[in-house]
């Protein structure tokens, strides 16, 4: 990082960090019913 550059605020970073969390809990959670549909016994 160059001096001139100023790093973000925390809220943001941590606004980021969530929702790319958010994001994969998410997108295994899909995988996972999918998963369920297919297999899951009838």
């Amino acid at each position: 990082m160059s001096p001139q550059e100023t790093p973000r605020p925390l809220a943001r970073r941590l606004l980021w960090f969530a929702a790319l969390w958010l994001a994969g809990v998410a997108s295994i959670a899909v995988v996972a019913f999918g998963l369920h549909l297919w297999l899951a016994p009838r």
